[in-house]
């Protein structure tokens, strides 16, 4: 017979007496990836395992790479790759450069060192442009670039750099790069796709790599790579590359056949179908609606605490804030977490005990944005910061209902 456990709930360290004999927590997730995963979602993926190879995987991974091109905005294939976002970064890198290639790299945050990072190691060719974090490049700098360097064969840019809640002008910045130079170029796209506006094809990008943890509402462990038919171009006449696992060669080549050159996350995958299919039916233009409608409450919900806002040039899909003067970090995240159920992410390099990040990317609505400003200021209120009872929520509420 089945045993209920009994917990000691004085030994539950995430819980808090909220009244009279009542201890509760609920846990609320925040963060730019990891981010929540729908209830339909884990229920797809908690179904028996099936086999990789056979008629019926097949058929919904055909599925998930019809619907990534309507995400992505291309008619061209968007490779399922068992790894992360990272990975999907690397295998772009070692799919198109070999030793000696001369590669721009736009550092403007953590993720967009990641990309020098990467160049670095498989090129040895990388002209970096650091650019003040919390900023963006200008079209016309890209444009200085390529003068500079006309003969760099890529050029790698972000588009929503998770490290300071900053999005680029895409758009602006592909067309720049086409009209001065034939450099292939490499968007990371990990917190933007499906929460900013891209258009793949239309936009003239050749590699776009996003992960499953983001926009996509699903536990990490996949990479969605979109490539340009110039990059396949290279991808599959370019010899002697140090390449097996992260192949885009071998990706593209079974992709094709709506298979994979590996074992695949079998679980993943179906849960991907889902959560793909959840985006179809909002329709893009909504999902990226939504974003730009949470990002800017979220953002004013901040202010009215009394805190700044981190980034010249906000992101949809996260929102960094400088901490209050005198506050400390620990502390504040300590008091959010276990005393109010609340995760969000920490500052990063220079910035970390600085500024703290709020994401609103993925599986969000209205009442979450609510419940996150709400939570700010009970914990800001715990440590006895002086603000207007309210000031936060209200902010937010007046976003939504347009008052």
């Amino acid at each position: 017979m089945f045993q209920p456990i009994l917990r000691n709930r004085q030994s539950t360290s995430n819980t808090r007496r909220l009244s009279g004999n009542t201890w509760f927590m609920k846990k609320r997730l925040f963060t730019p990836g990891p981010t929540p995963v729908p209830e339909n979602v884990m229920l797809r993926m908690a179904a028996p395992i099936i086999h990789h190879r056979n008629p019926e995987f097949m058929e919904i991974l055909q599925r998930v790479h019809e619907d990534l091109k309507y995400l992505f905005g291309t008619t061209q294939p968007v490779v399922v790759m068992t790894c992360s976002g990272t990975g999907g970064m690397e295998a772009a890198v070692s799919s198109l450069f070999k030793q000696g290639d001369k590669i721009i790299t736009i550092n403007s945050g953590k993720f967009g060192e990641r990309w020098g990072e990467l160049v670095r190691i498989f090129t040895g060719n990388c002209i970096e442009e650091k650019v003040e974090w919390g900023s963006t490049i200008s079209p016309e700098r890209i444009t200085e670039l390529l003068n500079e360097h006309p003969d760099a064969l890529g050029i790698c840019i972000t588009h929503s750099e998770t490290s300071t809640g900053t999005a680029s002008d895409v758009k602006a910045l592909c067309a720049a790069i086409r009209e001065a130079s034939d450099a292939l170029i490499l968007v990371d796209g990990i917190t933007a796709i499906g929460a900013h506006e891209f258009h793949f094809d239309d936009w003239g990008a050749d590699i776009c790599v996003t992960g499953s943890q983001k926009g996509l509402m699903m536990p990490p462990g996949l990479a969605l790579v979109a490539i340009s038919e110039r990059a396949q171009d290279i991808i599959n006449n370019r010899k002697g590359l140090p390449q097996y696992y992260l192949s885009l060669k071998k990706a593209l080549k079974a992709h094709a056949s709506n298979d994979t050159p590996f074992t695949p996350a079998v679980s993943l995958i179906i849960g991907l179908d889902e959560a793909l299919q959840m985006l179809r039916a909002e329709g893009i233009e909504n999902v990226w609606h939504r974003h730009a409608q949470l990002a800017g409450a979220c953002r004013l919900g901040c202010q009215a605490l009394g805190m700044r806002l981190f980034s010249k040039s906000p992101s949809f899909a996260v929102t960094a804030v400088w901490l209050p003067e005198g506050v400390d970090w620990k502390q504040f995240n300590k008091t959010l977490k276990t005393r109010n159920g609340i995760t969000v992410a920490a500052g990063q390099d220079d910035y970390a005990g600085k500024i703290f990040r709020i994401s609103h990317l993925g599986y969000y609505d209205e009442l979450d944005m609510l419940t996150v400003i709400g939570g700010l200021e009970r914990t800001l209120s715990m440590m006895e910061i002086p603000l207007k009872t309210g000031a936060g929520v209200c902010a937010v509420q007046r976003a939504f209902l347009g008052d």
